[in-house]
């Protein structure tokens, strides 16, 4: 009897997985049609649909707002959404804290440091100038220079992480860093040109859009690597949850599970932040709208859904920031933080009423 229930239970736990799972997969495919439906030009819904079948349009310009502007933004989107959630549920496992995420523990800002250096000593206008001028090997070397400045933020906390143990005390040593971080940014801009401070102010606010096909095959090439090397460390990441004594009974290698964690990390943060600018709020807010809907820690699951939902939740962001049928941008920092600052408000508030410390 009590292994019929389990079959059964066992069995409903599947269904609602792949219930869920579909639900993300047509939501991430409406949303995406979206962003190359919603502009401020209107392109009639049949002529999208010839334009990505080949079939052209007798209006040139809607090909070239498709296939230059709309969907390279789609994609990049799609990937830095993604990058994020899966890269703030590395962290909030490996630190084992709800509230880690790239930007909460200043990883955004080391990135955005990586990408100041790049930008104000090589003379040109902003990060998307110098993807620009440069080209392809230009834009391995800032995702390379924004992938550094993540990781020397996270090493740094890895080393303070391991001499102490109470989760709120990393969290806020995490924010030193970022402001650091950021106020060497400061002192740079004040050696730099006004037309380069003005570019990357506004690389800063975030933006999916005003890159190439040639430059978004290395955030892609990024993205696809990191996100598969996370997925042949789910394992390692379920044990981990269960402590470092059982992970190290199960013949864990913790130091070297780490030392990857942290790479794949510094990677996925850094190369969003060079391309897309200091998404915030992402990175923190997916994983918990993850485990919410699909009720598990499993990360067998929560990163496939954390890869779908945080790209549905990037592209959401972005189609409100571009305020449709208007030629007004808002910026997608400002969108993104109005979805997730609840979510994190929400994790603080259920861990205080149950009268425990804001850690995993």
């Amino acid at each position: 009897m009590i292994h019929a229930l389990n079959m059964m239970k066992s069995g409903h736990f599947r269904l609602r997985m792949t219930g869920m799972m579909s639900f993300l997969f047509f939501s991430l495919f409406i949303l995406f049609f979206l962003e190359l439906i919603l502009g401020s030009v209107t392109i009639p819904h049949p002529e999208i649909i010839r334009i990505l079948m080949g079939e052209g349009s007798s209006h040139e310009s809607w090909v070239s707002i498709i296939y230059n502007f709309r969907l390279p933004k789609a994609v990049l989107g799609s990937c830095a959404g993604a990058c994020l959630a899966v890269a703030g549920l590395l962290m909030q496992t490996l630190f084992r804290n709800p509230l880690a995420g790239p930007d909460v523990l200043g990883l955004s800002a080391g990135a955005g440091l990586g990408v100041a250096l790049v930008v104000f000593s090589t003379g040109t206008a902003g990060a998307s100038s110098i993807l620009g001028n440069m080209g392809f090997f230009g834009s391995i070397g800032i995702a390379i220079a924004a992938s550094m400045g993540s990781g020397l933020v996270l090493l740094m906390i890895l080393a303070v992480a391991n001499k102490i143990q109470n989760t709120m005390t990393i969290l806020i040593l995490g924010l030193m860093f970022g402001y650091t971080a950021n106020s060497f940014i400061s002192i740079l801009m004040n050696f730099a040109l006004a037309e380069r401070i003005q570019a990357y102010t506004i690389w800063s606010f975030g933006s999916f859009g005003g890159v190439t096909w040639d430059q978004i095959q290395v955030p892609v090439i990024f993205a696809i690597s990191g996100l598969i090397f996370a997925i042949f460390l789910i394992k390692h990441l379920n044990a981990l949850l269960l402590g470092d004594q059982y992970a190290q009974s199960m013949g864990l290698d913790i130091s070297r599970t780490r030392n990857e964690l942290f790479i794949i990390t510094a990677v996925l943060s850094g190369v969003v932040t060079a391309f897309c600018g200091p998404i915030g709020f992402i990175g923190i807010s997916v994983p918990h709208l993850c485990r919410g809907l699909f009720a598990t820690a499993n990360h067998g699951i929560l990163i496939p859904a954390c890869i779908l939902l945080g790209a549905c939740l990037a592209l959401a962001a972005d189609i409100i920031a571009s305020v449709p049928g208007s030629p007004i941008t808002l910026p997608l920092n400002a969108i993104t933080s109005m979805i997730g600052a609840p979510v994190v408000i929400w994790v603080i508030c259920s861990k205080s009423r149950q009268g425990m410390e804001v850690s995993v």
